[in-house]
């Protein structure tokens, strides 16, 4: 019987290692995993390539692994939210790299990785920055810049309710760039705030499908 449920946040992300690349889903302060970035600090797991919305903010979530130097990259659309001084005094002081990827491009990067699609060309940042050392091209007089799907090692994401097969359900806006990175990851770890039985979630409500979770933990649950 498939059974992807984890007795613990801890037991859920012991298996990251150091140096691994981990999505983080979230917008801004919503659906953000807060409870498996605790269990993974608490572990002091280490040279994480964090790809996310934003670098984090206040002192919660991505902000505290920022702060406690877990950190060695950071890709993100949004690295200064509002109350991210962490972030800035740590890039500031070279503590880790930033790589920054406009919002849109962000998102169908991470959807072409999960639908297994290669490069894609987009508008969004020809001629600036941001296509520095990438292809770029003129088509019908309009300027494009190639870009490479990205996928990553692990993900990490907030989900409301979960099944013990990985379907999931999500909240509101919660639901954000949760979906599209659970299937851009090899391994994704989504902590839920209510385990349902298989067959309670209907089929056309189902917002990540199973097959692309492998690990579902409750929220709270933080020691074995």
């Amino acid at each position: 019987m498939i059974n992807k449920i984890k007795s613990s946040l801890t037991e859920a992300v012991q298996i990251i290692p150091d140096g691994a690349s981990v999505l983080i889903g979230g917008f801004g302060e919503t659906g953000i995993p807060f409870e498996l970035i605790d269990a993974l600090l608490d572990l002091g797991t280490r040279d994480l390539t964090i790809i996310s919305n934003n670098a984090g903010a206040g002192e919660r979530g991505i902000a505290a692994l920022v702060a406690a130097k877990r950190v060695r990259k950071a890709i993100c659309s949004h690295p200064r939210p509002p109350n991210s001084e962490i972030f800035a005094k740590a890039y500031r002081a070279g503590e880790l790299e930033l790589e920054c990827v406009p919002q849109g491009t962000l998102a169908e990067r991470l959807r072409a990785a999960g639908a297994g699609l290669g490069p894609f060309f987009t508008p969004t940042g020809y001629g600036t920055r941001v296509a520095e050392g990438k292809e770029q091209r003129v088509v019908d007089g309009r300027g494009y810049v190639l870009e490479q799907p990205l996928s990553a090692d692990f993900a990490l994401i907030r989900a409301h309710h979960g099944d013990r097969m990985g379907n999931l359900t999500y909240r509101l806006a919660a639901r954000n760039f949760n979906p599209v990175m659970s299937m851009a990851a090899r391994h994704t770890i989504a902590q839920v705030d209510v385990i349902v039985q298989v067959g309670d979630i209907p089929p056309e409500q189902v917002m990540t499908q199973a097959i692309f979770v492998q690990s579902v933990v409750l929220a709270g649950k933080k020691h074995d």
